[in-house]
């Protein structure tokens, strides 16, 4: 009986905490269920499909759940069919104690949106108790002079059912001294009482012994049985009388065990046995018994264990003071537990969802419920979570809170957040429970991969072997997983005529680039494209970078000797008086390099002369000079052999013939093969065509050079803007010139000479105004 009555107050406060639930904030109306107490688990309770107006499917579509408090797993929903059955069987006494009407509330959480619809399932009552009282046997000191129609409480029994099914009746067995009156006191429960019917006569009768019974209202009724012992005492006509007929008090809950809560006390007129007065508990349920400890002598009544303000919040004591005649007074105390802040907020986690997408707009992370079991203020809590968090929190009724972000969250900022949700009472002190959640972001496909460098130079030598690795581009992508995988690509040319794709090549893996093909520096200095580099998401993402590549100069051209001709029909000999001074300019040789830079720069030397010692070339420019005077012992004919040599590594070289002829004039001419034919015509015809003849060629010349040197111009311009190739460092030599495509003539000459075959006749010769290139006036005589 004492563990059934702690039971009952623990269940009617976990009833109270249920019934401090709100309305739901769907729309929803809340509804009622019942069910008998015992019936078997799996009963059917409810169609929420029904009740819900939802359609089959959307319950599970919303994944509603039961949620109860304590988490107590007595109601199952099937998602499927929306049948609400029982889980177990349930005990209404163990439930809800004396509390009638006992009502369990729930609620269904549905998600997707959020609803919460409330509900109550009614257990109702079985008569499955009977009447106990709480001992075998009691006893009654009855003084003999007691009159008709005194009253004697007797100790009442207990019956965990409720309603009909409590007690309703009390008898007492058939005896001519006593009848039983039930009557009912405020909380609605009855109590015996012994009536007696007429006086008592000790000397006849001094031991009574009856049968007291307890009768339910159930279908079919219970009972319940007592031994009643009268004994019968000699007068003693003082009661004890206590100071107060009611005592209240407050204890504190966290009151230590031994701690004194209230002392009563009672005082009978009467003297020695009869006026030694004794105290005991009168009634005390089974919560009660294990709880307080009466001195019998003192009246203190003391805690034996320690209270839960949660559990049971106030208690009820009935205290008797006997004298030593028998007669006896009653008190009552009424002990009020002053609630203590010795209970942390709990959060229970409904719902979560992890990893969230990264971008999305606000998301639901988690939902939950606090509660604190504490009341007042300290029952009164707070919720929050650190404020350098892309998330926030928002309340809903009945204590949920949902978890959701602030804000498209960004993956590649961080893919990771701990989220610390406090929840703290408003007691004294404050107490706080800390709950961590690890919110994971997922990747989205939002960055394109990114180059190292918007432009890359490459270099490659000409002449270079088929598919060389000439360089590399790189790519990074700020995303995860195949989002960040980059695939590399040539993107087409902007001018069609780049035949790009017979050129270069990429590995898509890791954007190395080769050479298709050996390039020509002389045909192709520079060239420029596009590379793409795109990612394996969805939508694919890309990014594209310039590739310059610049062709690097070879040794691989030899120079080409442009004065004199070297494949004309007949030599080119030039004229010198035998009167010139030393350093007389006899002729230039004019030569061209098609390589670059310093495999451009040429120098010239003598290689073989008639006369050694008579002629010098100048080593930078190619003139030819005497280097003394003539003398009627030097040879009329004179051959020279030029060497032209770059400064490539190895060197190239070529050679030019010079036929020099000495004469004492230029009107007279030396016989031989050159100059019969001039000498058969006449002089002044001829000197006239001489004249004609060099003033056309000047002009001619001097037409040619201008429009070389500005088409030069114009592609110099354009090969500025592809790069350039890389020239050795340092001091030009003194003795070479730079004749890439400009000659050997000194800086304010320079030009460039385009030959075109099939003339035949008529063949360009360069000579200064003391020459004579005899082959050109051969269509003269």
């Amino acid at each position: 009986m004492e563990a059934g009555g702690e039971r009952f107050h623990q269940q009617r406060q976990v009833l109270i905490l249920f019934l401090l639930l709100g309305v739901t904030f769907a729309g929803w109306e809340s509804r009622r269920y019942s069910v008998m107490e015992e019936i078997e688990s799996g009963s059917f309770v409810a169609n929420l499909v029904k009740d819900l107006g939802l359609g089959v499917g959307e319950l599970a579509a919303r994944e509603a759940r039961v949620v109860s408090e304590d988490n107590e797993a007595g109601l199952q929903l099937d998602l499927q069919t929306g049948k609400l059955t029982l889980n177990e069987k349930l005990d209404r006494e163990e439930m809800c104690g004396p509390t009638d009407p006992c009502v369990m509330h729930f609620q269904v959480l549905l998600k997707k949106p959020l609803g919460v619809f409330r509900a109550e399932l009614l257990v109702r009552d079985i008569n499955d108790h009977a009447p106990e009282f709480p001992e075998r046997e009691m006893t009654l000191k009855i003084p003999e002079n007691s009159p008709p129609g005194t009253v004697f409480p007797l100790k009442k029994a207990q019956d965990l059912d409720v309603g009909n099914n409590n007690i309703q009746n009390y008898s007492i067995s058939p005896n001519s001294y006593f009848h039983v009156s039930t009557r009912n006191r405020g909380d609605g429960r009855k109590y015996p009482e012994l009536v007696l019917d007429r006086e008592l006569d000790r000397e006849k009768q001094a031991l009574l012994r009856l049968t007291l019974t307890a009768l339910d209202g159930g279908s079919p009724p219970r009972s319940g049985t007592t031994q009643v012992r009268i004994l019968v005492l000699d007068i003693n006509d003082n009661a004890p009388e206590f100071a107060q007929a009611h005592y209240q008090v407050q204890v504190l809950e966290n009151s230590p065990v031994g701690a004194l809560v209230v002392k009563v006390s009672a005082r009978d007129l009467d003297t020695g046995t009869n006026g030694e007065v004794s105290y005991s508990l009168f009634y005390s349920s089974q919560e009660m018994s294990p709880t307080f400890e009466l001195n019998s002598l003192s009246g203190e009544v003391r805690l034996i264990k320690k209270l839960d303000f949660e559990t049971v919040s106030s208690y009820d004591l009935d205290i008797d003071a006997f004298d030593g005649g028998g007669l006896s007074g009653k008190c009552s105390v009424s002990i009020e537990v002053v609630d203590v802040n010795d209970n942390a907020p709990e959060l229970t986690i409904s719902s979560l969802t992890s990893p969230i997408p990264e971008n999305s707009p606000e998301t639901e992370v988690a939902l939950f419920r606090i509660r604190d079991r504490d009341s007042g203020e300290n029952g009164k809590m707070t919720c929050s979570i650190q404020d350098d968090l892309p998330f926030i929190l928002k309340p809903s009724e009945e204590n949920f809170y949902t978890l959701v972000t602030n804000g498209p969250l960004d993956r590649e900022s961080k893919a990771e957040y701990n989220v610390t949700i406090t929840v703290t009472d408003l007691g004294t002190p404050r107490l706080k429970t800390e709950h961590n959640i690890t919110v994971l972001v997922s990747d989205v496909n939002d960055n394109a991969p990114t180059f190292t460098q918007t432009s890359y130079t490459l270099w490659v030598r000409e002449n270079n072997s088929p598919a060389l690795h000439i360089g590399s581009v790189s790519a990074t992508d700020t995303d995860a997983g195949a989002n960040a995988q980059v695939t590399y690509s040539l993107l087409p040319p902007p001018d069609p005529l780049v035949p790009l794709a017979s050129l270069v090549s990429i590995n898509p893996d890791n954007g190395h680039l080769f050479a298709l093909t050996s390039l020509d520096y002389e045909a192709l200095r520079a060239f420029e494209f596009h590379v793409g580099a795109t990612d394996r998401g969805s939508p694919a993402l890309s990014s594209q970078a310039l590739v310059r590549v610049l062709v690097a100069d070879a040794n691989d051209n030899a120079p080409f000797v442009l004065y004199p001709l070297q494949n004309a029909s007949a030599p080119c000999t030039e004229l010198v008086p035998r009167a010139a001074e030393p350093g007389y300019l006899v002729t230039k040789v004019v030569a061209v390099d098609g390589d670059a830079g310093q495999n451009a720069w040429l120098s010239y030397q003598l290689l073989k002369a008639t006369e050694p010692g008579l002629f010098g070339v100048w080593a930078h420019n190619g003139e030819v000079r005497t280097a003394r005077l003539l003398s009627e012992r030097d040879a009329p004919k004179q051959r020279l052999v030029v060497l032209v040599k770059d400064n490539g590594e190895p060197p190239l070289s070529a050679s030019v013939t010079l036929h020099v002829l000495l004469v004492d004039g230029f009107a007279a001419l030396p016989a031989g093969p050159e100059a019969e034919a001039a000498a058969a015509a006449p002089a002044d015809p001829l000197t006239v065509y001489l004249v004609v003849a060099l003033a056309s060629v000047s002009s001619l010349f001097l037409f040619s050079v201008l429009v070389f040197v500005a088409v030069r111009l114009c592609r110099r311009g354009g090969a500025a803007s592809a790069g350039r190739c890389p020239v050795a460092e340092g001091h030009f030599p003194g003795h070479l010139v730079d004749v890439s495509g400009t000659g050997t003539l000194s800086q304010s000459y320079q030009y460039e000479v385009c030959l075109t075959g099939g003339t035949g006749t008529n063949e360009f010769k360069f000579s200064n105004n003391n020459s004579i290139c005899l082959s050109s006036f051969q269509s003269f005589s």
